[in-house]
């Protein structure tokens, strides 16, 4: 072996070499060409000298083996004309054997044995077992392994085989296996040896250096697995007990590791299912270095795809006990490597389960099972921080929800949850987060209150912030679409059994009031929404033989309504909660309960005057809670004028004129309403315009007094529009001269050739008055009498 830094001396040393083999090849060539076999053998076994330097990597040596290769196929095809030609091939299997030094002898030996083989003068059994005993001569491991490569690769096609031409009483196929075996055998033997060689220092190169070679020894067992007579019986009573055996015998990391897979990966799926159990009761044995992780991975991963392509072998799983052999390795694999690393445990299980929910996708006490082997293995270590184990473990409990694609059946078992726990804060958002995206992928519905609190365990790692470590930063954008995913959950929490369903809600509700303040505003609202859909839902109470006794009713709905909207205004979120009562109080007013509507609406006016303090917002929720007011038919006189009392008053208290003149003018609706007869007090709306009108004056003063310049004539315009709108109403106290006394009022004002804005709104409000003229009928004539 080379040492570090001697790259150049090694280039001039395989150059040297390649150039004293192309000479001693060209004159074996001409010695082939002119039928001279001695000097043919002279040349070449001069040739084969070359390769046995000891200065060449086994990358360069590769080169020179090669060269060499193609020469000896030459010299093969030289001696089987040789033999055609009345050579006997006795002697000439005997005339190699003169070569002088060992190395070029064993492959001219290995090249005459092949032609042997060819000429059936001997049973090829005999020629091969001579051949691999001989090869023994070679115990550098470098040179042994390439000299055994080469016996592999002539004798393959020559092997006496089942249907091969070289089956013959004397040859059978458990020759075959035999001399690949011993083959096998001596040159694990010879890579593992090339571990030992060498100072501590190289270790690391020498396994590089391994590496390369590896391919080599695992050429044999893929020789094997090619043979025709490798049944299902040999290859359990011969073939793989040898292999095993060598492979736990030769200690070494890298060929245990490397040979196991090759196992794996060169023999039919269905021999690995069939022995099974000798196949795993040697993982136990291996080095505790080995990675025996990937090892069994890849193999519940062979018999995953090979159950998915043969649905016919499934009952053979069955039959085998193959899911109780494969849990029982792990477990054995783990008690034998005491410092197994958690991301292999968990990796195992994770692959195990793979396996089984791919093969035994009915079988949920099989994948509990795994779960619980798994919690077995991770007791005692508390939240698991290595970053790829928790990707791993996510992977795990994330596998359940992508076979079944329903996380009701998740539900079902009983140690998810226990796994789910060993996860961090962070790692729990994730695998929340995964759990509700397959919810919304496939529209699944928890329809039962016993489900959602066990999905709610599930994922409260987005729910819940008790838990969370001190300090912990989450980003406000990853925060909000968490929240926002949980919202959209609750919509999936259905059932159509009401009684059921006010479960459910009353669930959520013990769930999202421990999540702490700052969820809340995204959670509450859509529980909101759930309940008034149950309101809906709900018989009338005439046909309800219980009336307000019954189980559930919209009674208790709405005081479970106040009860979670009353811990939005802690959140903050005065606001939301605000809009969120008069909601309800609509809902009420829709079930006719007016305490409890009279009740929504002073929480929603308490807010107003408690927490509401901004100007712009003040208007906003003014304009709803008339819009809202305007709608209720539920309150009796004294309620109704009360909060509209209410509502006037906060009009008048707006900051700016002229959101108090557009709040009193809004006001007006809450007077008068088409189909209710005892809400249409035509006095009060036009105090209510006269009002605003009045506000609109002061304000366009105010305007003059601090600008030096008349306000805007847009309020007057818009108070002409409602004018207008009660008048076609029919309202008798808006009079023809009151809607003309506006009009001219505005033609008078000397801005409104100033301000193009309000001079299209006026000249389209003159526009509409014509149009409506113009339809004829009782309203037409109403306009017929206003003259512009």
């Amino acid at each position: 072996m080379i040492a570090d830094g001697a790259g150049e001396d090694e280039e001039k040393w395989l150059a040297a070499g390649a150039a004293a083999f192309k000479q001693n090849a060209f004159y074996m060539q001409r010695a082939i060409d002119s039928n001279n076999l001695k000097d043919a053998l002279k040349y070449s076994a001069q040739m084969l000298s070359e390769l046995r330097t000891s200065k060449l990597s086994p990358h360069k040596y590769y080169d020179l083996y090669m060269r060499a290769f193609d020469e000896l196929r030459k010299l093969e095809i030289f001696f089987m004309e040789e033999t055609r030609r009345g050579c006997s091939v006795i002697e000439l299997y005997e005339l190699v054997q003169h070569a002088g030094n060992i190395l070029p002898r064993l492959y001219l030996l290995c090249t005459a044995g092949s032609v042997y083989i060819k000429t059936k003068e001997a049973p090829a059994k005999e020629i091969l077992k001579d051949l691999v005993e001989m090869c023994r001569g070679i115990q550098h491991p470098l040179r042994g392994l390439f000299l055994r490569s080469y016996l592999a690769q002539i004798s393959r096609d020559k092997l006496p085989d089942i249907g091969s031409e070289y089956e013959g009483d004397a040859d059978t196929v458990t020759d075959a296996v035999e001399f690949v075996l011993l083959n096998f055998t001596e040159m694990n033997k010879l890579w593992v040896r090339m571990q030992h060689q060498g100072p501590a220092r190289d270790k690391e190169k020498r396994e590089k250096e391994r590496s390369e070679l590896r391919d080599l020894v695992g050429k044999n067992l893929h020789v094997l697995s090619q043979l025709e007579g490798v049944d299902l019986d040999m290859y359990r009573d011969t073939v793989l007990p040898r292999v095993l055996e060598q492979i736990v015998n030769c200690r070494d990391e890298i060929a245990q590791y490397y040979l196991m897979d090759c196992i794996i990966q060169v023999f039919p799926d269905e021999y690995h299912l069939q022995t099974l159990d000798v196949l795993l009761g040697a993982c136990p044995q291996l080095q505790p270095s080995v990675d025996i992780m990937t090892v069994l991975s890849r193999l519940m991963e062979r018999l995953s795809s090979y159950a998915a392509l043969n649905t016919e072998v499934l009952p053979y799983f069955l039959q085998v006990e193959a899911f109780s052999k494969l849990n029982n390795a792990i477990g054995k694999v783990i008690e034998a490597q005491e410092d197994m690393p958690i991301l292999s445990a968990v990796t195992l299980y994770s692959s195990l389960l793979k396996f089984t929910l791919h093969v035994h996708p009915d079988r949920l006490d099989y994948a509990d099972q795994v779960l619980g082997s798994c919690i077995k293995q991770l007791s005692g270590k508390g939240k698991i921080h290595d970053t790829r184990a928790t990707k791993e473990l996510v992977t795990l409990l994330s596998a359940p929800l992508e076979k079944y694609n329903d996380v009701v059946i998740a539900l079902k078992l009983t140690n998810y949850p226990l796994v789910l726990d060993y996860l961090d804060s962070e790692n729990k958002r994730v695998m929340a987060t995964v759990i509700i995206r397959s919810i919304m992928k496939n529209k699944t519905i928890i329809a039962t209150a016993e489900k959602v609190e066990a999905l709610l365990e599930l994922i409260k790692g987005l729910i819940n912030d008790l838990d969370e470590p001190q300090g912990l930063e989450v980003d406000e954008d990853d925060f909000e679409e968490e929240q926002n995913s949980v919202a959209r959950l609750i919509h999936m929490l259905y059932s159509d059994d009401p009684e059921e369903m006010f479960k459910i809600i009353s669930v959520l509700k013990n769930h999202f009031l421990t999540g702490g303040p700052k969820r809340l505003k995204f959670t509450i609202p859509p529980l909101v929404v759930s309940a008034l859909k149950l309101i809906r839902r709900l018989p009338e109470e005439g046909d309800n033989p219980f009336g307000k006794e019954a189980s559930v009713s919209a009674t208790k709905i709405f005081q479970f309504l106040n009860q979670i909207i009353e811990a939005l205004p802690s959140a903050p979120s005065p606001d939301l909660a605000f809009r969120l009562y008069l909601q309800c109080a609509e809902a009420a007013n829709k079930c006719d309960e007016e305490p409890i509507a009279y009740e929504f609406f002073t929480q929603a006016y308490i807010l107003y005057e408690e927490e509401i303090s901004d100007s712009k917002a003040q208007v906003t929720a003014l304009q709803l809670i008339i819009g809202t007011l305007q709608r209720m038919h539920v309150f009796g006189v004294e309620n109704r004028d009360t909060l509209t009392h209410k509502a006037m008053g906060y009009s008048a208290k707006l900051l700016k004129k002229p959101d108090q003149c557009r709040a009193v003018y809004t006001c007006s609706h809450l007077f008068w309403l088409e189909d209710h007869e005892t809400i249409q007090d035509g006095e009060r709306v036009l105090r209510c315009l006269k009002r605003a009108l009045k506000i609109a004056n002061s304000a366009q003063q105010m305007t003059s007094a601090a600008r030096g310049s008349t306000g805007s004539v847009t309020l007057f315009i818009e108070i002409l529009n409602k004018y207008l709108y009660f008048y076609e109403k029919g309202i008798p106290q808006v009079t023809v001269e009151s809607v003309e006394s506006m009009i001219q009022l505005i033609k008078n004002e000397e801005s409104l050739t100033s301000d193009p804005s309000a001079e299209s709104f006026f000249a389209s409000t003159l526009r509409f008055m014509e149009f409506q003229k113009q339809k004829g009928g009782v309203v037409g004539d109403r306009y017929e009498q206003i003259k512009v």
